[in-house]
């Protein structure tokens, strides 16, 4: 195998006929990057969507208000349902398996101004309890989240993004200043990272307590949606929980339990892992297509070795005339077959790798794509799946090789 003249030959071999030596690599090229490409570009669509989860608990039920559509116990339809206060109390008391809870009052109908002295921004604004933060984390840069006193107690505090910290007050700062929610004095108390799912764009939210949304803003009781973690429930247990709401619910507001547009449930836990799902299909996939197209590359280059055997009988029957074993031609076709194969395969994972980065470099990461990347593991398992093919496309040709008498050998023209 180490042997210096076998290697030589080999070398030897390739220099003559270089072109016949490219033709026969550029299969296994192109399959091992269309390999790297397909697992890189799958690899940008999980990290999407895996970022859009990043700050976001996965075993959560969220619901808000709909309308009904089908009569029921003498009501009529189209009854729209509010969510309140007590809904959630009664979800809280009632059924098990609940974690953390939050209700939410959102004020995006076009009153979501903010100002601080003679600088305006406008924000989605967001009444959440202490709990939220258990279902979406954020990452505060300053001061501190919503917490209990804040929302019993109803105070006008605030927490603003990054953002609007830079909009609203450039380099001072901003915690304990006093700034003006569509009119309201509310102190800043906390400031955190606001990362844009939805382009450069997209403004931040900034959280006050509910209570203080609701009895400032004229909310009174209402809820705009109601947030519910399940801590370590199963996708079958969250099923269940999500159907025990949906009657707790339906017989609070007195609508058909059947009836899913009156209250909209999403269980985002179901969700999560039917995408994870579809990400294991296509990961299954896109290995199917890139070993296909290497499979395909292996039986290039046997064929072709098998034509450099034919074109080299006579010299392959010289040499065993002269003592050369079968083992020595056996070992010299497959050494041929590998160096091509090697060398053509660690130039496509080259060419994919640089290429994936050559992407993740100029597309910004975005809610469905993101950062495509092979990591170490797969560029190893492709450096011996290329081990493995140089192997394999020169043992045909190898032992059809070995199996040449000298004397028919010697005859051939």
């Amino acid at each position: 195998m180490f042997d210096r003249e076998k290697w030589g030959e080999v070398f030897e071999s390739i220099g003559k006929n270089k072109l016949r030596a490219v033709l026969t690599g550029v299969s296994v090229f192109t399959g091992i990057f269309m390999l790297i490409m397909l697992l890189g570009m799958g690899r940008g669509l999980r990290n999407g969507f895996e970022h859009g989860y990043r700050n976001n608990a996965k075993n959560v039920i969220n619901l808000r208000g709909g309308m009904t559509m089908r009569p029921w116990k003498g009501m009529p339809p189209n009854r729209r349902i509010t969510l309140t206060n007590r809904d959630l109390e009664a979800i809280r008391r009632s059924v098990p398996g609940i974690q953390y809870s939050s209700g939410e009052y959102w004020l995006w109908r076009g009153n979501s101004v903010l100002n601080f002295k003679e600088k305006y921004g406008n924000y989605t604004i967001q009444g959440i309890e202490p709990d939220y933060w258990h279902v979406e984390t954020q990452v505060m840069l300053a001061g501190r989240y919503i917490n209990g006193p804040d929302q019993v107690e109803g105070r006008k505090v605030i927490v603003i993004a990054d953002d609007a910290r830079d909009k609203l007050f450039g380099k001072s700062d901003p915690l304990h200043e006093w700034i003006q929610v569509n009119g309201v004095p509310f102190e800043v108390v906390g400031v955190y990272k606001f990362e844009s799912n939805q382009g450069q764009n997209q403004r931040s939210r900034v959280f006050i307590p509910l209570s203080t949304a609701q009895r400032v803003f004229g909310a009174y009781t209402d809820l705009d949606e109601i947030y519910l973690t399940l801590g370590d429930a199963t996708v079958e247990e969250s099923i269940l929980i999500a159907d025990r709401i949906r009657s707790l619910i339906a017989g609070r507001h007195n609508f058909d339990p059947g009836d899913l547009r009156a209250v909209w449930i999403e269980n985002q836990l179901e969700n999560y892992v039917k995408f994870a799902g579809i990400f294991g299909a296509i990961n299954a996939f896109i290995w199917i297509m890139g070993i296909g197209t290497i499979i395909a590359g292996i039986m290039g280059v046997s064929n072709i070795m098998l034509i450099v055997v034919k074109e080299r009988t006579r010299e392959i029957g010289i040499r065993k005339a002269i003592g050369a074993t079968p083992a020595s031609v056996t070992g010299q076709v497959m050494m041929e077959a590998l160096v091509i194969t090697a060398l053509a395969g660690y130039g496509g994972l080259l060419l994919g790798i640089g290429t994936l980065e050559s992407i993740a470099t100029l597309l910004p990461g975005g809610p469905m794509f993101r950062d495509p990347e092979v990591n170490v593991g797969i560029a190893v398992q492709a450096l011996v799946l290329l081990i493995v093919t140089g192997t394999l496309a020169g043992l045909i040709p190898a032992r059809h090789a070995a199996r040449i008498r000298p004397i028919e050998a010697l005859r051939d023209e």
